[in-house]
């Protein structure tokens, strides 16, 4: 992680420098028309994490009482700002909106003063109809420019952009969906909904906002950075691709693949934030009203940490019967954790993590089979999760708890490390198909990539340096007998 870093620290430098190069070139401003700074506040695939994160080094951060409390402040300071999200505010979310149907997501992001989302693959996680329902729930609009087929399969208003109306300037938020989210959940769950190519769209819907009288153009997209290079730092990903083929945009708020990065991209503001709300972005923009040209623009990450300030009443108050209802069915103490068993930061889409030994080796004990396999992709949280038990006697990572190591786990554990409603299969599958997975597996590398196989009862080297099918080197069952690639 420390390589990683240093990577993001070098890009935020070069964003720095080259806003002081923009500084250098500041408008001409009116006595008569003084600029407006527009403030943006932005979390990135929030997953609906309503109670805060225990972060080593730092304590409980987030959830969402405690973001709502720093963006009160935020908007007491500045009341010409937007809140915005990119897709998956809901969906592999902890039980305690999982279990109850994310309504306590949407709830809580109404209360949390939430002016558009988009949408990402978790938001079809439970398919149309629910989305539809997720859809009248929220007080604030779904924007998407590249879906196709929208009016056969959802009711009610869909928009390409919604124009805001922020001090006085015309600012147009433009949604964009990932084009690979249907090859991301169950078949059949965007019903009959296509998506576009998401840079002709964005122009397209910008084209059509700045007709509309739109000054400012922001797009909110879930589209994330995956790798930096390691000599130069340089992003790359969706997020980058994107925003290097677009015309026009003055931010671009990415999302989906948990990085913090900020950089100057075809003269836009390009931010990402860490998920869960572990961080948010604050970004700001100072514009002449009456053009809409920009003068100045900084983004700041902030870490919404829980001890400094008092977790907003109203969404405490709206969670309390939720917890209720929880605590009866998942607070039950089934197991002692020695460790930590540690997910987040991308691990379990890179290599192998002890949770997904721990997965696996329990599929493989429960269904008797010689082999086990998942996507680390789906092990969505840490063992302790978030999940805050009543008992807080309990050994856990959240503060207010008792320490640990060890550490008491309970059902909510489970639920908060596995919240997809996904079948265990047993199969026979002959060497040939093992490698093919294995190869499938390895094959978005060095892109953090949900396919990346946690596995038991057997081991497998892989070069990440060969071509995408053709890197798995060796497999061998745990006894070193070898499995073959044209093994029957």
């Amino acid at each position: 992680m420390a390589s990683s870093n240093r990577r993001r620290v070098f890009l935020i430098r070069t964003f720095l420098a080259l806003l002081v190069l923009f500084q250098a070139g500041t408008i001409a401003v009116d006595a008569q028309q003084p600029l407006v700074e527009i403030q943006f506040l932005t979390v990135s695939d929030w997953h609906a994490q309503l109670d805060p994160l225990s972060v080593t080094g730092i304590g409980n951060v987030g959830g969402a009482a405690v973001l709502s409390a720093y963006w009160q402040a935020e908007r007491a300071a500045n009341p010409n700002t937007l809140t915005l999200t990119a897709g998956d505010a809901y969906g592999a979310s902890p039980p305690l909106s999982g279990l109850f149907n994310e309504e306590p997501a949407v709830m809580a992001m109404n209360l949390m003063g939430f002016d558009a989302d988009t949408f990402g693959n978790h938001n079809f996680d439970r398919g149309i109809a629910h989305l539809q329902q997720m859809i009248n729930l929220a007080e604030f609009p779904y924007i998407c420019a590249n879906l196709k087929n929208l009016e056969a399969n959802l009711t009610g208003v869909v928009q390409p952009y919604k124009i805001f109306d922020v001090g006085g300037v015309k600012v147009a938020v433009i949604g964009i969906i990932d084009p690979d989210a249907p090859s991301l959940v169950f078949p059949g769950n965007f019903g009959t909904i296509e998506i576009t190519d998401p840079v002709v769209a964005a122009n397209k819907a910008r084209a059509a906002a700045r007709q509309a009288g739109a000054k400012v153009f922001v797009a909110i997209t879930h589209l994330g950075v995956t790798s930096f290079d390691p000599v130069t730092g340089a992003p790359s990903g969706p997020l980058v691709d994107f925003a290097s083929n677009v015309g026009g945009f003055d931010i671009i708020f990415g999302d989906h693949t948990d990085f913090e990065f900020v950089g100057l991209i075809n003269n836009a503001v390009v931010v990402e934030n860490r998920s869960k709300g572990r961080t948010y972005a604050r970004t700001r923009l100072l514009v002449d009203p009456r053009n809409g040209r920009v003068a100045n623009r900084s983004v700041e990450f902030i870490t919404p940490l829980s001890s400094a300030v008092t977790p907003d009443p109203a969404i405490v108050a709206m969670l309390a019967p939720y917890r209720t209802q929880l605590a009866a069915a998942f607070d039950r103490v089934i197991g002692v954790a020695a460790a930590l068993f540690p997910r987040g930061s991308n691990i379990e889409r890179l290599g192998e993590v002890a949770i997904g030994n721990l997965v696996t080796d329990a599929m493989r004990l429960r269904y008797g089979t010689q082999l086990a396999l998942t996507n680390g992709g789906g092990l969505r949280a840490p063992l302790p999760s978030s999940y805050l038990p009543a008992d807080t006697t309990l050994r856990r990572t959240s503060a207010g708890y008792a320490p640990g190591p060890p550490f008491d786990l309970v059902v909510g554990d489970v639920f908060s490390v596995l919240p997809f409603g996904n079948v265990v299969v047993t199969r026979n599958v002959t060497g040939a198909q093992l490698w093919a997975a294995l190869e499938h597996s390895v094959g978005a590398l060095p892109a953090a990539n949900g396919r990346f196989a946690q596995i038991s009862g057997f081991h497998f080297t892989f070069d990440s340096l060969l071509p995408p099918g053709s890197r798995v080197v060796s497999v061998t069952l745990d006894d070193g007998t070898p499995i073959l690639p044209d093994g029957t």
